[in-house]
């Protein structure tokens, strides 16, 4: 990855390993460095363009993150 938004996100400067939470552990200091992240919107588009099926990405969890790249192949296929 080398994407220009990349350079501006607040999770480059935190704690990777908060941002892949462990299967039913918390994703909410993740979430709350990415709702003050000004590429907030960059991110989450790259995470469903690249269907990034794990971690906390634009401020979605696993979770809400698959849930839209499933909406969006359904969109595709459509």
């Amino acid at each position: 990855m080398n994407q220009t938004w990349e350079n501006e996100a607040l999770c480059a400067q935190t704690d990777p390993e908060s941002h892949y939470p462990e299967p039913g552990g918390s994703s909410r200091d993740a979430k709350r460095t990415c709702l003050a992240c000004p590429v907030r919107p960059e991110c989450l588009e790259y995470a469903v363009t690249t269907e990034q099926y794990w971690g906390v990405w634009g401020g979605v969890s696993q979770h809400e993150l698959r849930r839209l790249i499933r909406a969006q192949r359904a969109k595709a296929a459509a």
